[in-house]
């Protein structure tokens, strides 16, 4: 798959319908930019090694630019030597000849050096473009998953809750809700009538015990009243 296509996979990533399409749209995202991520570092890779060639060329041709001057400079120093007598004319013109060869040879040759090295240039300047592209996506993608995911999550979260909800026979907790009062009631009125049971106990009881009153002083003069006799004195 190619470059841009893997790209336009990943903006259809984003959108709700590749959501419904795929089982599992996260880990297809994830793939996607892993994908992304190879494809940035073989494009890094491949940037180096133009570049790599554009920097040799350029080495070449001052080293080649340097040859020609050298070889200019040799012309002239045995053109001036034979022009201060210390070398035969003729010899100096041959030899000064030669190094002007050599010098356009040089010339040539950083020359032709030169127009692949633009072309080189030319493709570095393409390729950083495509490399700075794909970085800039990468980030987007990755910043774009990272809030699908949130939002995925929460939407799963959302769905299994009101899932939930809409399988809760509210009729159903209502008749139970309904029983639970009709009980409650039943205890706190089965307790209220124990209550006033106890009551009624404690008032039977009170009543008793108060026509009871005074019997305990009675009981006493009459036992009083017995010894007294019993002793052979009289009543007062």
């Amino acid at each position: 798959m190619g470059i841009f296509s893997r790209m336009l996979k990943m903006g259809e990533a984003g959108t709700h319908s590749l959501l419904d399409k795929f089982e599992d749209p996260i880990k297809m995202s994830d793939q996607g930019i892993r994908d992304l991520k190879k494809d940035l570092a073989e494009g890094i890779k491949s940037l180096a090694e133009v570049k790599a060639i554009a920097i040799r060329h350029g080495r070449r041709i001052e080293e080649l630019k340097r040859n020609a001057s050298d070889y200019e400079k040799k012309a002239m120093l045995l053109l001036q030597r034979a022009k201060d007598g210390g070398l035969d004319p003729q010899q100096a013109e041959r030899l000064a000849l030669e190094a002007l060869n050599k010098k356009g040879d040089f010339a040539s040759q950083a020359m032709t050096l030169k127009g692949e090295k633009q072309h080189h240039d030319q493709m570095v300047a393409k390729m950083q473009a495509n490399v700075q592209t794909l970085k800039d996506t990468v980030r987007q993608q990755e910043n774009q998953l990272t809030t699908l995911k949130a939002r995925y999550k929460t939407a799963q979260a959302t769905a299994k809750l009101n899932k939930q909800i809409s399988q809760i026979d509210s009729s159903g907790t209502m008749a139970m809700l309904e029983k639970m009062k009709e009980k409650v009631d039943e205890s706190e009125a089965l307790a209220q009538a124990y209550g006033d049971v106890s009551m009624i106990d404690q008032s039977v009881d009170s009543e008793i015990d108060k026509a009871l009153e005074g019997s305990g002083s009675i009981a006493a003069q009459d036992s009083l009243a017995a010894l007294k006799a019993k002793m052979g004195m009289d009543s007062a």
